[in-house]
């Protein structure tokens, strides 16, 4: 429009000389432009934004490291001396910020458009500009830049395929704009391992570490600016000042350890690669002895051991390096050493009114005990909190691990073949043709346990089993009443075999628990016929000896995979059922998944009905027992 190009022209003229135009602008200039089909000015604007928000965020990295070195907090203050560093350090990073791009104000920008840049949007519209402009090969490197950071995007998929498939497109086309060197460097050195070129493998391997390093710095600065606190409504925050710091330093901490997973995912994947920056000096250790380098094999030796203290075969070559060189070593002294990649360990939790908070021992470099929301008790000894809401990329949900055990996992999946019908009103296949749906629910199984169909033990596991599912998530979510039961489900879902091959759909779609999953509008309609009121959601599953079917976790556009999680016996997926949390079931290709799905409300009225029958013949078994057990005949006990 005139206006905004009015306003667009008077901000630039204020950027010019400062050198740094506002990306958030320049990104709704283009987004405007695409929709009126003027594809030049989609690539001219977008283009900018892309520089003006790399430009930006180096600028903040530099002006933080720079003044974080000249006024540091490395040592004990009194509450003046730190007060008057933090003022200092203030004062230079908004000095150093606006020499460089300006006044801090102009790149404010929505936490919507931040997602925007991380996940690479502009970049989608870059590649259909270039393609209707017939710069094919622009388009493709767009294409592919957008698809490292969506490897789940069904329609950039297609996308890609027909850019290899036009002619003058090349696959040299295909890079990534946004490529980690630290990452490729990484690769490229494990191929020449791999073929035994040991020498020129440690060269890449020492750059590709010094890159790691680089990169994490960066990563940590950027940390160290405002934080969104998830959980907490600040129109109500009436906590101290030194609450407020400890509050804050927590998501800078928190931002900062996941840094390390961050860098440690490669393109095109959604989790991390396992043992990313120790592996490094794994391979470098045996480089270097295959070169005949022993000190320096010795030593890289010493600080993969700094990440994994006492494992056996690293032990043992240490052990021989220093044998045969006659005398020891240590370890590189790098600062990041110190963190040696801990998760976070939770502890007990703290309830509050106003907030919900949970005390969380943090360790990034320095160890700090402060109070953030990490969720509640787990209750049981034996349950294991595996991944968190920041791991999995979104709000009120977490995976937990041995819920139950192999022979409990095994019991509960065997009423499922015992008990005809589905549970889902007749339908065998209720979600997709290529796969069989067999289930049962806990009045059934307990009906069939009584009658003698199936062993009442099983029947009774089924009932208690998904009461501890209920507390585990009424407690980690540290819910102020109490959760009910509003639907419980044990199912299987059975690939058909010969209706495989050409399979492209999903086990079970993408979908909400309590509203009706629009995502051309992008909004979950809170109406009927959804059961709006289901407040939590939970999965327990009961084995992982089967091809696909993993649980993803998906944006409202219902294409965007943010997390996926493989099932296996007595893991636990828990999560809100709103639109914050779409989610859905991938193919099930080969073999039995089965688990135990159940749905909360916090609302009385709306509690399942068979739940409650359910509890009245669990108290009828339990008075008979009783019973049974005040007259036994001292004869049958001889």
């Amino acid at each position: 429009t005139l206006k905004s190009t009015w306003i667009l022209h008077r901000l630039f003229s204020k950027a010019f000389h400062a050198g740094a135009l506002p990306y958030d602008l320049l990104y709704h200039n283009g987004i405007e432009a695409f929709s009126r089909g003027d594809y030049t000015n989609v690539v001219r604007y977008m283009e900018k934004a892309l520089r003006s928000f790399s430009e930006v965020h180096e600028t903040k990295i530099r002006c933080r490291l720079k003044c974080k070195d000249q006024h540091s907090l490395d040592r004990f203050l009194t509450d003046l001396q730190l007060f008057d560093v933090i003022l200092r350090r203030a004062a230079c990073l908004n000095d150093c910020t606006e020499r460089k791009i300006g006044p801090q104000s102009m790149h404010k920008v929505t936490e919507e458009v931040t997602q925007d840049f991380n996940r690479r949007v502009p970049y989608n519209y870059l590649q259909l500009a270039y393609q209707k402009l017939k710069q094919l090969d622009k388009a493709a490197a767009a294409a592919h830049t957008y698809f490292q950071a969506n490897p789940e995007h069904v329609e950039m998929i297609q996308d890609l395929e027909q850019y290899k498939a036009l002619e003058g497109v090349e696959e040299r086309h295909f890079i990534n704009r946004e490529a980690r060197p630290h990452q490729a460097t990484f690769s490229a050195g494990a191929k020449l391992y791999d073929k035994g070129e040991y020498g020129h493998a440690a060269v890449l391997f020492e750059e590709a570490l010094a890159g790691y390093y680089q990169a994490d710095m960066k990563c940590r600065a950027l940390c160290e600016g405002p934080q969104h606190f998830e959980e907490q409504d600040h129109t109500l925050y009436r906590y101290s000042l030194y609450e407020l710091i400890s509050d804050h330093y927590t998501q800078i901490l928190h931002c900062q350890h996941e840094c390390i997973r961050d860098l440690a995912t490669r393109p095109g994947r959604l989790s991390p690669m396992e043992n990313y920056l120790p592996l490094h000096y794994d391979y470098l250790q045996f480089a270097y002895f295959q070169e005949n380098k022993l000190e320096e094999a010795l030593v890289c030796a010493l600080t993969y051991l700094l990440f994994h203290e006492g494992e056996e075969f690293m032990t043992e070559n240490v052990e021989y390096y220093t044998e045969i060189l006659g005398s020891g070593g240590q370890p590189r002294q790098m600062w990041l050493l110190a963190c040696k990649h801990k998760p976070l360990e939770h502890r007990a939790p703290d309830r509050t009114v106003n907030s919900v908070r949970a005390c969380v021992w943090v360790c990034v470099c320095v160890c700090v005990f402060v109070c953030v929301f990490t969720g509640g008790p787990l209750l049981y000894d034996s349950v294991r909190l595996v991944l968190n809401s920041g791991a999995l990329n979104g709000t009120q949900r977490a995976v937990f691990d041995d819920v139950i055990s192999e022979d409990q996992c095994s019991e509960l999946q065997h009423l499922t073949a015992t008990i005809a019908g589905d549970g889902y009103r007749g339908k065998m296949s209720p979600h997709t043709p290529n796969e069989k749906f067999e289930g049962t629910t806990v009045l059934k199984t307990l009906q069939y346990g009584y009658e003698g169909r199936v062993p009442l033990g099983s029947a009774r596991l089924f009932y208690d089993i998904s009461e501890k599912a209920r507390q585990i998530i009424e407690s980690y979510f540290m819910l102020s009443s109490t959760l009910h039961f509003s639907y419980t489900h044990l199912v299987c879902r059975t690939a058909i075999p010969g209706q495989q091959e050409l399979r492209n759909d999903l086990s079970h779609p993408i979908h909400a628990d309590n509203c009706l999953l629009d995502p051309e509008a992008n909004e979950c309609w809170k109406e009927p016929p959804a059961y709006t009121y289901r407040d939590y959601s939970a999965l327990l599953y009961l084995n992982g000896d089967f091809d696909g079917g993993e649980f993803i976790f998906t944006e409202m556009d219902a294409k965007t995979v943010k997390a996926s999680v493989k099932p296996r016996c007595g893991r636990m997926v828990g999560f809100s059922s709103g639109g914050e949390n779409p989610h859905g079931v991938r193919a099930v290709t080969r073999g039995q998944r089965c688990a135990l799905a159940m749905w909360f409300t916090l609302d009385p009225l709306y509690r399942e009905l068979e739940r409650l029958q359910a509890d009245e013949v669990i108290q009828a078994l339990q008075n008979q027992l009783h019973w049974a057990q005040d007259h036994i005949n001292p004869k049958d006990e001889l």
